[in-house]
């Protein structure tokens, strides 16, 4: 038996009775042709069998491969089930999906990010890092490839294109609220920042030369509001549930307990009510709780969590806008300014007087 021969492109062009150039139109630049005119090529191409352009030619042709690495600092499975981050993937898809590029997630690991060998030979024309801690290894593979680079929060990049919010604000916001409800003896729930293997107690002088910039500015807008007041900070061991309920018990064991805590996160927020509830802490009768982020689950929880609220879906919108600036200057060597969504308070059951 002999193969049958693949349709071509040239086939397609001779049974329509229309040039190359034509059948291309129909399949990368449709605003060319005529709404008749396209679906007479597509029909006639499926009647021939022919599955459309190559991609790997097309990439060849126009040095592009139509997709974006984006840099992550967890697993898939942990980054799936953190709600602030797949919003604003899912709103970063919006943006270019229309435009032809698609998604290549490279998950982390031990280097703070990818490996960078993975990113060396990711097939990618821009690389977009989603809350990288400092001098990840993965960045130098970016810069060594010459990548058009987006960051989303962190870290700080100079004459790098970046969207993020103003952590620092927030969290005062949140610590001004606390305090205004007579609250003087506070918690801060710090996300896995690397600085111990298996979380634990800080001290605030170790939080503060933590390698991520939101843990820096958020625990710096805490203390600017919290003055001399008594603080006990832990870290979680990672992004796991399990692991932020362990810091949860562990920061809920402190003696004197804290009357309020602030959390770094959402997510790390809702361990925290999680815990109490399993020890009979009261909230926000006997405990305050206040997160960051203001994803779904905060105002479904019991009771509905007093949060920081930034807009995930407009910052994933924004790196994707800010991505398909850059890869249309590819030649031109700038850079997007950097972007800052804003922050505000949402006051919800959480939070009680002292």
């Amino acid at each position: 038996m002999t193969r049958r021969r693949r349709p071509t492109l040239d086939d397609v062009a001779d049974a329509v009775g229309v040039s190359r150039a034509t059948v291309s139109n129909a399949y990368n630049r449709p605003d060319q042709l005529s709404a008749r005119l396209r679906d007479q090529v597509l029909r006639v191409a499926a009647e021939l069998g022919y599955p459309g352009p190559d991609p790997t030619a097309r990439s060849l042709a126009t040095s592009r491969t139509g997709a974006i690495a984006v840099l992550l600092d967890t697993s898939l499975s942990m980054a799936f089930s953190d709600p602030a981050l797949y919003l604003t993937l899912d709103a970063l898809a919006r943006v270019i999906d229309p435009r032809g590029h698609a998604l290549l997630l490279l998950p982390g690991g031990v280097f703070g990010g990818p490996a960078p060998d993975r990113v060396r030979t990711a097939q990618a024309d821009l690389a977009i890092v989603y809350s990288l801690p400092d001098g990840a290894p993965s960045l130098d593979a970016v810069r060594t490839r010459g990548l058009p680079l987006v960051v989303i929060d962190q870290p700080l990049l100079p004459g790098t294109a970046r969207v993020g919010c103003a952590d620092r604000l927030g969290a005062a916001l949140a610590a001004r609220h606390l305090l205004d409800l007579g609250h003087r003896r506070f918690g801060i729930f710090a996300a896995c920042s690397h600085l111990t293997p298996g979380g634990g107690r800080l001290s605030v002088a170790e939080a503060l030369q933590a390698p991520f910039h939101d843990v820096r500015e958020r625990l710096g807008g805490y203390l600017d509001e919290l003055g001399s007041c008594p603080v006990v900070v832990e870290e979680a061991a990672g992004l796991s549930a399990e692991s932020a309920m362990a810091g949860a018990f562990a920061l809920l064991a402190a003696s004197p307990r804290p009357t309020a805590v602030l959390c770094m996160s959402d997510q790390l927020a809702l361990a925290v009510l999680a815990a109490a509830r399993e020890l009979g802490i009261s909230v926000p009768d006997e405990l305050s709780v206040a997160g960051f982020d203001d994803s779904p689950p905060a105002s479904w929880s019991s009771p509905p969590l007093t949060t920081v609220r930034q807009d995930l879906a407009a910052k994933g919108r924004i790196a994707g806008e800010l991505a398909l600036d850059l890869l249309d200057l590819l030649d031109d060597g700038s850079a997007p300014a950097p972007v800052e969504v804003p922050v505000s308070l949402v006051v919800r059951g959480s939070t009680g007087p002292a």
